[in-house]
């Protein structure tokens, strides 16, 4: 019998019906319209709206806004990073190996005003997408990205004006670390919000926000009503009027409100 070894010399076999990278369904894209409606919606609005309609995890907590004051409205094409397993994917040529994975075949995917949120578990140590994934998703007009963890080549990628939100940055290439690019087009964890393909991200300064694509019509309905009447509010409040009033407006402010909003028709 031979005798034991700190470490087998073995060929890992790989499971069955593992075949890399998944891809999901395609997806419809909502109507132009529709988006452009939203366009005005803050993700503040927009998550205090879809709380009230029962929709209660659509903060994309963790990733922050890395161009201040950019706005980003569009529908989500999920990427979906998941831990290496070494008999199905590690190694030290994994790099190359990434070309053939989800990180790079989901670029194919993206259309013009798409948003691109990726799950990463907020891991650090990820470099999700660097520059030339990057000048590539601008070129087929993407909006921008929402990653639960992190980019590389930030220096370059910060000159190519694609709205970015990201927990950090890292020096990592995608799978040199402890995950791996498993699965594009399908559902994902997003910092623990469930983010399906289609649906509509609002992305802003506050953070980003998921709204389902069935009630994106309903959230424009009700975010620019609130976002009106949030007019006359703040004009009221900066006139010195009672909060108890003007905030939410009391049955006196509302009749107040609707007098102004027909003397003043362009808001």
């Amino acid at each position: 019998m031979a005798r034991p070894s700190e470490q087998y010399n073995v060929q890992l076999p790989m499971p069955d019906g593992i075949k890399l990278p998944i891809q999901g369904p395609d997806f419809p894209r909502p109507d132009r319209g529709l988006i452009e409606r939203l366009r005005d919606v803050s993700s503040a609005t927009a998550s205090a709206t879809l709380h009230r309609m029962g929709i209660r995890q659509t903060y994309i907590q963790g990733p922050v806004a890395r161009t201040p004051g950019a706005k980003i409205v569009g529908p989500a094409v999920t990427l979906q990073f998941m831990p290496q397993r070494e008999d199905i994917a590690s190694g030290a040529g994994q790099e190359q190996s990434e070309k053939r994975s989800a990180l790079w075949a989901v670029f194919d995917e993206i259309t013009p005003g798409d948003v691109l949120v990726i799950q990463a578990w907020g891991d650090p140590y990820t470099g999700c997408m660097g520059d030339m994934l990057t000048t590539y998703f601008k070129g087929r007009g993407g909006a921008g990205v929402v990653v639960d963890g992190c980019v590389r080549d930030w220096p370059k990628i910060q000159h190519l004006g694609v709205p970015m939100w990201t927990r950090s940055v890292t020096p990592n290439y995608a799978s040199q670390s402890t995950l791996f690019p498993w699965a594009y087009n399908v559902p994902i964890a997003c910092s623990r919000v469930l983010v399906l393909p289609g649906d509509i991200i609002i992305a802003d300064d506050d953070g980003a926000v998921m709204v389902p694509a069935k009630m994106a019509a309903m959230v424009a309905d009700a975010t620019v009503a609130h976002e009106e009447w949030e007019v006359f509010s703040r004009i009221k409040l900066l006139e010195g009027g009672s909060i108890h009033k003007y905030y939410p407006l009391n049955d006196e402010g509302w009749a107040e409100y609707e007098e102004w909003r027909q003397a003043n028709p362009q808001h």
